[in-house]
């Protein structure tokens, strides 16, 4: 069965700036609110999901720029946990 992921935020895994994190803009994400600092997302692409934490945001001339650290590991992983989790609730 193969599962279709929502990305809250399309980026670049491998595209980090001089800060060291992963960056994308913020008009990339599905859902703009859910883009905060400290907030766990789904980032990359349907093909390459992965799950981050957002740094922060950095308002700059061409948009806000959104600071990903991503996780490591892989996708499935924390759908394994988050369903454990659900089900012991």
């Amino acid at each position: 069965m193969t599962v279709m992921i929502a990305v809250d935020i399309r980026a670049d895994l491998n595209a980090e700036d001089q800060t060291g994190y992963v960056w994308a803009f913020l008009d990339e994400a599905h859902d703009p609110s859910v883009i905060k600092p400290g907030a766990l997302v789904v980032a990359g692409d349907e093909d390459t999901p992965a799950v981050a934490a957002v740094v922060d945001l950095v308002e700059h001339p061409n948009g806000t720029i959104v600071h990903l650290d991503v996780l490591p590991g892989v996708l499935d992983s924390y759908l394994a946990l988050a369903r454990r989790i659900a089900s012991a609730a």
